[in-house]
């Protein structure tokens, strides 16, 4: 009887099968699971870049406010719909560019884990370097695709807000920009993102392989060892990894997307092209430094968040995805 519980209890994940490599993957299974987990979950976090893009945008009002209280006058305004602005736009238009972003993301981690096996190095820096790599590159590849759709979504999104145009959906939005700058218009801010975005993807899983295998560690695990991790232990510690690297990340990029934001919206720039130092001597002008911090809270509350619920609903995916 024993042997019979023995070999009917399912084994636990050692740690060198808690991330599962691209070639183990049903990728047809990986991206419709993909498409309708992380749709869920944007959905859940969309209020929150509505509340941090409307207190990055506003020259006044909503700009001093605390996130809670600009949560509380856009449903007051708008309702519910109000803190759905531009999520149908971004639910959809984010179908194509998630699976390139997630298929040069593992492609390029299975490609340096590759790359590094025969160096002479501790298996967390394999893994820690292994993954930046791979975060930068999905971020390179996909900022072509994402940074026209950011343009339509926070305009969306800012609707109403001094200094921005009105527009009646995401294709009027497209037109009207084009009319304005040319299809240059639908890159505002393309540069600033692509040299940004891409060493804070490398940062972000970077945190989050290293903040796991800190965890691990203290936790009493090896790689050596016999005693295994639970499934639950598992999620627990992918989620806290991937909400330490979130806030690390939002802490370190908050200024930045703040600038980013405000070049990608705003029209009432003056004279010529809107341009980086345009937008900051302005924000420094409005608010000095404090106003790069603009929509600090809701953006660090969505990324610590985002950062919990991607990673677990990710390595969820991968699990569900893994071939027979």
């Amino acid at each position: 009887m024993a042997m019979e519980a023995e070999a009917t209890t399912p084994p636990a994940l050692a740690l060198a099968d808690t991330d599962i490599n691209w070639d183990r993957l049903d990728k047809t299974k990986f991206h419709i699971i993909g498409a309708i987990l992380f749709t869920a979950q944007s959905a859940l976090l969309h209020p929150t870049a509505v509340v941090k893009t409307r207190m990055q945008v506003a020259g006044s009002g909503l700009s001093r406010m605390r996130g809670i209280s600009v949560f509380k006058h856009i449903l007051k305004t708008d309702g519910i719909p109000g803190l759905y602005r531009g999520f149908g736009t971004s639910a959809v238009g984010s179908l194509p560019g998630r699976v390139l972003a997630l298929t040069s993301l593992e492609i390029s981690k299975d490609m340096m884990f590759k790359y590094t096996e025969g160096l002479d190095m501790a298996e967390s820096s394999r893994v820690g370097i292994a993954n930046g790599v791979a975060g930068m590159m999905s971020s390179l590849v996909s900022c072509a695709y994402y940074v026209p759709l950011d343009v339509i979504c926070q305009r969306l999104m800012v609707q109403g807000l001094p200094g921005t145009t009105v527009c009646n959906g995401p294709y009027d939005v497209v037109c009207k920009v084009i009319k304005a700058e040319g299809f240059r218009g639908m890159y505002r801010g393309f540069g600033l993102t692509a040299l940004t975005q891409s060493p804070a993807s490398a940062l972000w899983w970077g945190a989050y392989g290293a903040a796991q295998h800190i965890i691990w560690r203290s936790l009493g695990y090896r790689d050596d060892m016999d005693k295994k991790p639970s499934h639950i232990e598992m999620v627990t510690v992918q989620a806290t990894a991937g909400m330490v690297a979130g806030a690390c990340s939002s802490v370190i990029t908050t200024p930045i997307d703040t600038v980013k934001t405000r070049l990608q919206v705003m029209d009432n720039f003056g004279a010529g092209r809107p341009s980086v130092l345009k937008t900051m001597r302005t924000l420094l002008k409005e608010d000095g430094w404090q106003g790069f911090y603009r929509g600090f809270g809701p953006r660090f509350l969505n990324m610590s968040l985002y950062g919990t619920t991607m990673i677990v609903t990710y390595e969820l995916i991968k699990r569900l995805s893994v071939r027979q």
